[in-house]
């Protein structure tokens, strides 16, 4: 499938960071998109230049995914367009570092509204109508946070771990139907997201804990038109979940009195 020509994909979060760069990929092999996000100029900017660089269409569509009512809303603007889409990212996220107990829960409800409601009700509208046609393919963002009990990270990585365990059953009730769910679990990716100063941003990249947003979106995209399961980027992530795994307490502590307790926070 690497030629889209014909096909449409529905991507949120899709005015920047990862997001964009899924879009920059199905439009390169020609898929048609709806571009989902909150902001309005940006991603009406975005949808403009994928448009003229790749001669797809780029349909614009904002909207608050932790609005309760998200999925009726974008449910009834593709059938508006007369839009069947053939592929779902649900990319949109946030990130925060901070105690759980100095989080404020306005932010606590977005992390559920977004990484658990949202995810759900929309792979739950596209999974019926996949079922129903025989084809489609959902791709889902988690994290290699949903590995790591970290301090810091509890709504994060929680919420995160919920994404990957609800794409997994999904794919497999999906298999019988030819519609499948990926769920992609990048270790760092370079993007705006975790707000890393850019020299160690390169460094990052330099020693492999840091994925390209480019090559990541290309290989994710793969994985999910092959109908994989799951897709984990690079040796070192790989290696890391079992790492973290072992961490003892008293390292886990170590990382809450330099970095949370330092106030080294977002």
């Amino acid at each position: 499938m690497k030629d889209l020509t014909g096909k449409w994909a529905v991507v949120t979060g899709a005015d920047g960071g990862i997001g964009i760069e899924f879009c920059r990929v199905l439009a390169r092999r020609g898929s048609s998109l709806v571009m989902v996000s909150v902001t309005v100029d940006p991603l009406r900017q975005a949808a403009i230049a994928l448009e003229n660089e790749y001669g797809i269409k780029a349909i614009p569509f904002t909207l608050d995914l932790t609005d309760t009512h998200a999925e009726s809303m974008l449910a009834a603007f593709i059938g508006t367009k007369g839009i069947d889409p053939d592929f779902i990212i649900n990319n949109a996220g946030i990130f925060s570092f901070r105690e759980l107990a100095d989080t404020s829960e306005a932010k606590i409800r977005c992390f559920i509204d977004l990484h658990v409601r949202a995810t759900t009700m929309l792979s739950l509208y596209f999974a019926r109508r996949f079922k129903q046609r025989g084809s489609g393919r959902i791709l889902n963002m988690s994290s290699m946070s949903c590995w790591m009990p970290m301090p810091g990270l509890a709504m994060y990585a929680s919420t995160k771990a919920y994404i990957r365990v609800f794409t997994r059953s999904l794919h497999y009730e999906l298999k019988d139907y030819g519609a499948s769910a990926t769920v992609a679990a990048p270790g760092g990716i370079a993007t705006s997201l975790f707000g890393l100063p850019d020299n160690l941003m390169k460094i990052a990249v330099g020693v492999g804990a840091v994925a390209k947003p480019d090559r990541f979106a290309e290989k994710a995209i793969n994985a999910m038109l092959k109908g994989k399961k799951q897709y984990i980027n690079g040796l070192l992530n790989r290696l890391a979940i079992f790492f973290v795994g072992i961490t003892p307490t008293w390292l886990r502590m170590q990382v809450k009195r330099r970095l949370l307790d330092k106030g080294i926070t977002k």
